[in-house]
C-alpha cells in the first residue's frame, strides 16, 4: 500500500493513512463510519489508486455474495431456534434441571 505526502505523491513505503484505510474497508463499506472518518477515508481513496484498488475488489466481492449467496431457512426451523432462545432465556420455560440440561416428557419424546 502507498500513502501520499504532502503534495499528492505516493508513499512507496505505505503509511498509516493507507494501514487506516484498510482498517476500516468494512466499516467503510457498511456505511458504519462517522460522516467526518468517512470524508477522511474518501479523500484518501481519493489520492491513493493503491487503497482504491483495494476497495473497489472488496466492495464487488461484497455485492457478489450478497447476490449469490442467498440461502433460505425454512419456516420450522426458524421456529424451533426462536423456541430454543426463548427456552434458553427464561428458566421458566421448559423442564430444565440444573446439571442435567432440558429434558422432554414422554409426550416430546421422538
Amino acid at each position: 500500500m502507498h500513502e501520499h505526502d504532502q503534495d499528492g505523491a505516493e508513499d512507496p513505503t505505505g503509511g498509516s493513512e493507507c494501514q487506516e484505510a484498510l482498517d476500516t474497508l468494512y466499516h467503510f463499506l457498511d456505511g458504519e463510519l462517522t460522516a467526518t472518518k468517512r470524508q477522511d477515508i474518501q479523500r484518501h481513496l481519493d489520492k491513493c489508486s493503491s487503497c482504491l484498488e483495494a476497495f473497489d475488489f472488496e466492495a464487488e466481492l461484497k455485492v457478489l455474495i450478497a447476490r449469490r449467496c442467498k440461502d433460505t431457512v425454512p419456516d420450522s426451523l426458524r421456529s424451533r431456534i426462536a423456541a430454543a432462545i426463548t427456552a434458553a432465556s427464561d428458566p421458566t420455560v421448559g423442564n430444565v434441571q440444573p446439571g442435567k440440561g432440558t429434558t422432554r416428557s414422554d409426550s416430546e419424546a421422538v
